[in-house]
Order: C-alpha cells, then sequence, then structure tokens
C-alpha cells in the first residue's frame, strides 16, 4: 500500500491515540447509527463513511491489532510474522520482503537507512502511523453495534442484534447485509439478553490463509412496557388497591398467551410476588418457564366525599398497626 493512502483510524472515529476502550465503542456507535445504510438509503457518501467508521473500529477496537497499528501503521498485519518468499495477498509495491525473517528486521533496516536504527538483529520500538487501508468486510446490520471479539489472529466477529418481545418470544428470520453478501438468519424462539448464536463461516476473512471465521450474534431485547426478563422467568407489575390487597379479590394479568385471571389472596403484601407456572418464556430444553406477578398497592390519589369518609372510619376503629415492632428497636 503506497504511503498516500494514509487514513488515521483515531480521526475516522473522532477520538484521541490514548482513548479507552469505552470511549472508542461509544465513538463508533453514535457514527455507525448516524452513516449506516438503513438510515440513509442509496446515500453513496454515507455507505463509503459507514464502512471507513467500521473498518477503523474493526483496527482499534482489538487489543492486540491497536497495538500493531499504532507500532507499525499500514504493515501492521505483517508485524511479527514472517514474510512470504513470493509477496502474495498484499501491495507492497513491488518490494521483495523475503530477504528479511520477520517485519521487526525490515523495519529496524528501513530506519537504519535514516539513521538512529540498530542493526537487524536489534531490538527497538518504534511508533508511527499510516493506513492499513483494508475494508472491514461489513456493510450493514439492523440494530447492531460491533463489539470485541477476542484479541490475536481469530477472524471471529461479533455483533448485537436487537429484538422485540414479541420476536425474541416467537422466534424470526432476519436479513443481514454483509458487504456484496445477503444473509437470511433464522432467530429460534426463546431468545434472551446475551445468547450468541453462530453463524458458521460469515465472519472475517484472514487476509494471509483467506480463511473466513464465524459470526456471533448477541441478543438484546427492547424494553417493553409491561414486561421484563429475570433469569428464565418474565416478570410483570400489577397495580391492586388497598380494599383488595386486604379482603383479596380476583383480578385479570396479561401473559403472552392473553389474559388470565388470578386469585389475590387476602392480605396480599406489597412488592410480593405470585406465580404463573408454565406462563413465562419459552426454554431451550423445552417447554416455558414462569411468570412472576409482582403486586404493587396504589393507595387513590383522588377519593369522592364518600370514599374519603370510610377510610376515616376504618382509621378510626382500626386495630391493626403494622409499626408497632419500631417500638423495640434502638441503637
Amino acid at each position: 500500500m503506497a504511503a498516500t493512502d494514509f487514513k488515521d483510524y483515531y480521526a475516522i472515529l473522532g477520538v484521541s491515540k490514548t482513548a479507552t476502550p469505552e470511549e472508542i465503542k461509544q465513538a463508533f456507535r453514535k457514527l455507525a447509527r448516524k452513516y449506516h445504510p438503513d438510515v440513509n438509503p442509496n446515500n453513496k457518501q454515507a455507505e463509503a463513511r459507514f464502512k471507513e467508521v467500521s473498518e477503523a473500529y474493526e483496527v482499534v477496537s482489538d487489543p492486540d491489532k491497536r497495538k500493531k497499528y499504532d507500532q507499525f501503521g499500514q504493515y501492521w498485519k505483517q508485524a511479527g510474522e514472517g514474510f512470504p518468499s513470493g509477496g502474495v495477498g498484499a501491495d507492497m509495491g513491488g518490494f521483495d520482503f523475503s530477504q528479511y525473517g520477520n517485519f521487526d528486521e525490515f523495519i529496524n533496516e528501513l530506519l537504519g537507512r535514516f539513521g538512529g536504527a540498530p542493526p537487524r538483529g536489534g531490538r527497538q520500538n518504534y511508533s508511527y502511523r499510516t493506513s492499513t487501508g483494508a475494508p472491514s468486510g461489513f456493510g450493514g446490520f439492523n440494530d447492531f453495534g460491533f463489539q470485541d471479539a477476542g484479541a490475536g489472529t481469530s477472524q471471529d466477529s461479533e455483533a448485537a442484534i436487537t429484538l422485540t418481545f414479541a420476536e425474541a418470544f416467537n422466534g424470526v428470520q432476519k436479513r443481514f447485509s454483509l458487504g456484496n453478501e445477503t444473509i437470511d438468519v433464522r432467530i429460534p424462539s426463546g431468545a434472551k439478553p446475551g445468547t450468541r448464536l453462530r453463524v458458521r463461516g460469515k465472519g472475517q476473512i484472514n487476509p494471509m490463509t483467506q480463511q473466513r471465521g464465524d459470526l456471533y450474534l448477541k441478543v438484546e431485547l427492547q424494553p417493553h412496557s409491561f414486561f421484563q426478563m429475570e433469569g428464565d422467568n418474565l416478570v410483570c407489575e400489577v397495580a391492586i388497591t388497598p380494599d383488595e390487597a386486604t379482603l383479596g379479590a380476583s383480578i385479570d394479568v396479561p401473559t403472552p398467551d392473553g389474559s388470565v385471571n388470578v386469585k389475590l389472596p387476602a392480605g396480599v403484601r406489597s412488592g410480593q410476588s405470585l406465580r404463573l407456572r408454565g406462563k413465562g418464556w419459552p426454554l431451550a430444553k423445552g417447554g416455558r418457564g414462569d411468570q412472576l406477578v409482582k403486586v404493587a398497592i396504589a393507595p387513590p390519589k383522588d377519593l369522592s366525599q364518600q370514599e374519603r369518609e370510610y377510610y376515616e372510619k376504618i382509621r378510626a376503629i382500626r386495630t391493626y398497626n403494622p409499626r408497632s415492632h419500631l417500638q423495640q428497636v434502638k441503637l
């Protein structure tokens, strides 16, 4: 690659060279959402910018790749490896690298020509920046953000895929664009937050071996207005009135299968959970988990005159004191 092809990956992401991994991830996600092809249909400039941002993040988000990029610039992929005798897979400008045992020897001699470098075989670190210029191979994901899939030479990739509760509960087929390739991925029923789905042979391509790694999809769920996940259980919160809590009642509670009638026992406490067996999330081994209904006692804010009178009568004749035990509390 020619030196004129220099790309400053830190500048592309809008971060400093000393940025933390979290700062780099936040910057990438912001830019990826801004330039994503789905947000900018038929916008070639935005698509090119998206690929450039993805390329930069692919390198600087990986600790090993970032270290090599900071030290060796456009030749970071060859750092620490022996050069191919015939010079294959990369444009080296017609230069024969076979005379060097590894990339460090080449760098030492190259810098030595300009003075100050040790002879071949000597050990000294140099820092300079240039460009890799290699495309990341990813064209676009719906609702995704790249994450670090591990350092080293692994060509596996990881992306976060966001599903609605309905999609995750029932299962769904999603279509992805990987560069010029479009693939359909079936998400099985019962996917939970943190679930990792493996798509074989759809990861990054190793530029040296031309072998392709795997793509891992990590499931995230969009917040739901009523349901939440706690492990294998589906959780919801239902408000009840003070009289329902005191006397007991039958109430309707939404479930994934529709509303069911639930009997509240007399004296139920706020925060207490009622278990609906088999009404929760689909399990990988088959069947369903449970749905937990958390009770929240909601006193009325606006009382009619008659309601107020009855509450005052109840207060006047009430014998139960839930704070009686506090009289014995001492330091």
